[in-house]
């Protein structure tokens, strides 16, 4: 038995002296500086074993096609600047389980055929990429068949949009057959979209700020079972687009001053079964445009200022708009057609005259939010020069007399007599930042 006790302590203290061993060897810091061992960064990378930080000290560092293919933390100190000099890809992933933090990354040349980004994930998980700050690229961060990844508190700034075309420019954030991705409190400026995500499913999009884009602040198809909460897409080129995509959640984002003739606020496209709650669309050329959508919960989201609140195709079927505020919009609702099977209940609209005889704060004669002119301006666009003219005051005032040209069965049977109040509901279902 005494021999057996010895036996045990002896495996004992083989495995303590072992996980010290590994304590001392695995882990260790590169340190990358003027004056230290490691002057440049590529070259602490590839020295660098899994497990490795490699520590960046102030400075600038004239350095592009750094390959990270091993699990490391690459980690800035006093703000530490990687200069490409336009010469290509600055760092590209091709490991699991990598963090890169903490660093100013610029100077990206247009690439027709790489698509050249400052970060790049090629066909990994678990990349982690935090607080940097990233400027003057052609796209910023690429995943690609990329899984579990986090882009986090990142700055992406690229160029001054006006006068170029969208070849010029690629994305801030770009994400292609992604799963499970969590992309938050970035700002994001100056490409061609500031997030682009195509076949990307279960991931989540909050807290970001995308603005001053050529093309959209949002642009994402063919992405299912996503969440996008408390973002703000403002003056962008067309504002955010949502195509051939299902079971969608979008709440508490704000979409604002995306002007232009083909500008919206939030562009539907073949998207169906989605929730769009408690946002705001404050002076768009159009706040959602909606084309062959279905099956869409529209509801406690403010629609003010804008050219159009909502242009909702004849294709459309099954959407429900409910508790919506209408103010200050120069047409409320439009349509190409006669849609028949969606629904509006209880909104707001501040063009409505009616009266509320039982004091229960719901109008007693329905709301007809289409007006003649809307119709005739969605026909005959040029007609629009004719807003606010006696003309039209009279056409659409003999429309409400005796409607026979606008929808009969696009009405609001409750409209309510004062603005909905859902800043309770907000509190509730606010995402913890």
């Amino acid at each position: 038995m005494r021999d057996l006790s010895k036996h045990i302590i002896f495996i004992l203290a083989t495995l303590v002296l072992l996980l010290l061993g590994n304590s001392v060897t695995y882990g260790s810091t590169l340190k990358v500086c003027k004056t230290c061992t490691y002057t440049s960064v590529k070259q602490a990378v590839a020295k660098a074993k899994p497990g490795d930080t490699v520590l960046i000290e102030g400075g600038e560092y004239k350095e592009h096609g750094i390959e990270v293919n091993k699990p490391i933390t690459i980690l800035g100190r006093n703000y530490p600047v990687i200069d490409g000099n336009y010469k290509g890809q600055i760092i590209t992933i091709t490991s699991d389980n990598v963090t890169v933090e903490g660093l100013t990354l610029k100077n990206i040349g247009t690439s027709y055929t790489r698509d050249d980004a400052a970060i790049r994930v090629i066909e990994r998980s678990n990349i982690r990429i935090l607080n940097n700050t990233i400027l003057n690229t052609y796209f910023g961060i690429y995943l690609q068949n990329s899984d579990n990844c986090v882009i986090k508190g990142n700055v992406v700034t690229g160029q001054d949009v006006k006068g170029l075309n969208e070849s010029a420019l690629g994305n801030a954030i770009h994400l292609w057959y992604c799963d499970n991705a969590v992309i938050s409190n970035n700002k994001l400026q100056g490409h061609r979209d500031g997030i682009y995500l195509e076949f990307v499913k279960d991931s989540e999009v909050k807290n970001n700020l995308s603005e001053n884009n050529l093309r959209y602040g949002l642009h994402f198809m063919f992405s299912d079972r996503n969440v996008y909460t408390h973002n703000t897409f403002r003056m962008n080129g067309a504002g955010v687009a949502v195509m051939y995509t299902r079971d969608i959640r979008m709440e508490h984002n704000t979409f604002e001053n995306n002007w232009g003739a083909a500008a919206y606020g939030l562009l539907l496209k073949d998207i169906s079964s989605s929730i769009i709650h408690n946002n705001t669309f404050r002076q768009n050329t159009t706040g959602i445009y909606m084309e062959s959508s279905s099956r869409l919960d529209i509801k406690h989201n403010e629609f003010d200022k804008n050219g159009w609140a909502v242009r909702l195709l004849s294709s459309c079927i099954q959407d429900t708009f409910r508790l919506n505020n209408f103010t200050s919009n120069s047409f409320d609702v439009s349509t190409n057609g006669t849609p028949t099977m969606n629904h509006f209940e209880n909104n707001y609209w501040d063009k409505y005259s009616g009266y509320d005889l039982d004091k229960d704060k719901v109008g007693d004669v329905p709301y007809r939010p289409v007006s003649l002119y809307s119709m005739l301006v969605e026909k005959v666009p040029p007609s629009i020069m004719f807003m606010r003219s006696f003309m039209v005051d009279m056409m659409d005032n003999i429309e409400k007399v005796l409607p026979s040209f606008i929808p009969e069965n696009l009405v609001d049977e409750q409209p309510m007599m004062r603005k909905n109040n859902y800043d309770n509901d907000r509190k509730l279902t606010k995402v913890v930042r």
